[in-house]
């Protein structure tokens, strides 16, 4: 049964400005609590790009603030954020989840190589960081000749779930994760969902920014609804219709 914990991430009066200064995220509120998923849903373009980027310390907050396990994190870096436990899978992996031309072993440190574990400060310590990329590799099945095989050999999908692995094969406190199963084939989509549920079991908060009805539907335990830059609705996962969700997401909710 769903049973929450305490309040993770914290999002109060959050207001986010797009590239043109034009207001992307206009004063929301919302709550992620250990071991629940919380989705937003909504057509693409309705301010969730820019809500994910605020959260994870990629763009700037224009007002409100954000706070994890009651820390103000408002103004916080990306590394700051991966420092306190918080997990970021992009919604592009091409142009910010990985980098092409590196192995999958340079992949899965981007985020944590600067670490006393990776490097000495002056050079990394390529036996540990082959250690660990092997390791992930085997425990998320990512398919791959080798660890040294480049990122851009790979599917979409053991792209995608190379991505994973380096934000989820740590200890985490919370994910975030924003159209983590885009285009994938079905069998990574399952592998990666099952993937986020036991990491909810585990304690972990989860919050997934998804167009895909249907992968709301499926893992979340509450469904919040964006519309142009505003929380149009919410709902309890098993009482919520397709009708009614559907309706916030054209702005007609209630």
């Amino acid at each position: 049964p769903f049973s929450p914990g305490r309040a993770l991430l914290e999002a109060h009066r959050l207001k986010v400005v797009n590239e043109r200064d034009e207001v992307a995220v206009g004063g929301v509120d919302f709550t992620v609590r250990e071991s629940e998923v919380v989705g937003i849903a909504g057509v693409q373009g309705n301010g969730q790009t820019e809500l994910v980027e605020a959260l994870t310390g990629l763009r700037p907050v224009a007002g409100g603030r954000v706070t994890f396990l009651g820390k103000d994190i408002t103004h916080a870096s990306a590394r700051e954020e991966h420092r306190l436990g918080i997990a970021h899978i992009p919604e592009d992996r091409h142009r910010s989840g990985m980098i092409a031309e590196f192995n999958v072993a340079e992949n899965m440190i981007l985020d944590c190589y600067y670490e006393k574990r990776f490097s000495s400060g002056v050079t990394l310590r390529w036996p540990d960081v082959y250690r660990t990329a092997a390791r992930n590799v085997a425990d998320f099945d990512v398919r791959t000749e080798s660890i040294f095989s480049l990122a851009d050999h790979l599917s979409g999908g053991n792209q995608q779930k190379m991505v994973v692995a380096r934000e989820m094969a740590r200890d985490i406190k919370l994910l975030i994760a924003a159209q983590p199963t885009r285009g994938l084939d079905v069998g990574s989509i399952e592998y990666i969902h099952k993937r986020m549920i036991a990491a909810r079991d585990a304690g972990v908060g989860v919050l997934i920014v998804s167009t895909e009805l249907d992968e709301i539907l499926s893992l979340c335990d509450r469904i919040l609804v964006m519309f142009r830059g505003r929380i149009a609705g919410e709902f309890e996962a098993g009482k919520a219709t397709i009708a009614e969700i559907g309706l916030a997401m054209a702005g007609a909710g209630p």
